[in-house]
């Protein structure tokens, strides 16, 4: 089993800049892909950003330029740097891991303010 805690979340204004974490233990194995969804309300979850363990990463065209995902591989923690919110941003954020099974971390939420 893996357990994923996230951190970081709040409300900002817009223009501002949040810096999310996800910190994961358990049965990790040295090759996994981590990973940052968010679901607003009413909508679907969708994907923000990846990166692998290599450091490979991928973005939605939504946030390309204004967020990014690192990892620190030695702590199995991903973060999500996130700068110039918009309110369309908000949302709850939740981390995921696959190894290749799959883990969801409990959300953290992030409000952006017009």
């Amino acid at each position: 089993q893996v357990q994923l805690v996230e951190s970081g979340g709040g409300l900002v204004q817009a223009g501002g800049s949040l810096r999310l974490s996800c910190a994961a233990s358990g049965s990790i194995f040295s090759i996994n892909v981590m990973g940052w969804y968010r679901q607003a309300p009413g909508k679907q979850r969708e994907l923000v950003a990846v990166i692998t363990t290599g450091g490979t990463t991928n973005y939605a065209d939504s946030v390309k330029g204004r967020f990014t995902i690192s990892r620190d591989n030695a702590k199995n923690t991903v973060y999500l740097q996130m700068n110039s919110l918009k309110p369309e941003d908000t949302a709850v954020y939740y981390c995921n891991l696959r190894n290749p099974s799959l883990y969801w971390g409990q959300g953290t939420q992030v409000t952006v303010s017009s």
